[in-house]
């Protein structure tokens, strides 16, 4: 399967047309992040579900700490009904900085993941919700109950540690891994396995996504320019033992950061090294991305996600997509 990342910083008629294109072109799946500063996602994918017909559409990933997961369940669910089916709930731990700005509290990431699951599955179920003991440690329902049925919305968690991965193999039905590189699955599908083998499930019927930043063009160039400046913002936020995992060291992700806050992005086309666009993106002709493509593939990674930048012309990199790497 193959899915696309849009981020809702652009009007949402315009992502209506590049989903459309990406059905068009044999996506399976298109997933919008979530962030307040940017178009609710919501509502981005109430249009994306009237202008399409056959892609799944879905949060990329919504979180637990910014909406109460009764609304989160109300939201999706209403997305259900409006696509025909066609809904799945990507969800994660979220992003402490942004919460911070927010004033918001981040606590213990893991058991709230693992709660939240739990009651969206009850909510889905059309059941009434009541959260007791460990459950209910942080997670609290007093008999919320929605007046619709939403369906079975398939739910993804987001991770990327070790004790994340192992929930989504144990509760989730996929996992979406922002990662791009055959080493870092390598060690993330060992640990979704684990989980797996708890739930008495197998790699086969579970959906393993990379979320990759991807940037596709004819002009191998351009596809790297493109890629550079997100690439950065990946190094600058790794922790060490991803850093290590691909021989780039810290003091270079740490002057990456500093020129990030700095606004420096000029040095930071000049730091990010071939090493750090290969570790932690897929880009270049489309010969080069399916190459990697099938790298991704062979180790056990079923959906190939296209993430930003997608390349330097959105429309022309969906359609090389579609072409050079779906139709192959």
């Amino acid at each position: 399967m193959y899915g696309i990342e849009f981020v809702p910083n652009e009007p949402v008629l315009k992502l209506a047309h590049y989903t459309k294109l990406a059905e068009d072109n044999g996506f399976s799946n298109v997933w919008i992040t979530d962030h307040y500063n940017n178009r609710d996602v919501y509502s981005t994918l109430a249009v994306l579900a009237m202008c399409t017909n056959r892609i799944k559409i879905g949060t990329g990933v919504t979180n637990p700490y910014t909406r109460n997961l009764a609304i989160t369940a109300s939201s999706i669910g209403s997305i259900n009904e409006l696509s025909g089916g066609r809904a799945v709930l990507g969800l994660g731990p979220g992003d402490k900085a942004t919460f911070d700005a927010m004033g918001i509290e981040w606590t213990k990431p893991l058991s709230m993941m693992r709660e939240s699951v739990s009651v969206l599955r009850e909510f889905f179920a059309g059941k009434k919700v009541v959260s007791e003991g460990e459950q209910g440690e942080l997670v609290r329902f007093n008999g919320a109950k929605l007046a619709f049925k939403p369906g079975n919305v398939p739910i993804y968690l987001g991770a990327q540690g070790p004790k994340m991965l192992e929930l989504a193999g144990e509760v989730a039905d996929g996992v979406l891994i922002n990662a791009s590189h055959p080493k870092d699955f390598e060690f993330a599908i060992k640990q979704v396995e684990k989980g797996l083998s708890k739930a008495g499930k197998s790699l086969e019927e579970f959906d393993v996504g990379a979320y990759t930043s991807f940037s596709i063009d004819k002009n191998a160039d351009k596809a790297k320019k493109e890629a550079t400046i997100v690439v950065a913002f990946i190094v600058a936020g790794s922790p060490e033992t991803v850093l290590s995992r691909h021989n780039i060291p810290k003091s270079e992700a740490d002057a990456i950061a500093e020129m990030i806050a700095k606004g420096d992005f000029g040095g930071l086309m000049e730091a990010v090294s071939d090493d750090m666009l290969n570790a932690f993106s897929v880009y270049g002709t489309p010969e080069d991305c399916l190459a990697r493509v099938k790298e991704l593939q062979e180790i056990g990674v079923s959906q190939i996600i296209a993430g930003s930048p997608i390349g330097p012309n959105k429309e022309k990199s969906i359609k090389l997509i579609g072409k050079h790497i779906i139709n192959a």
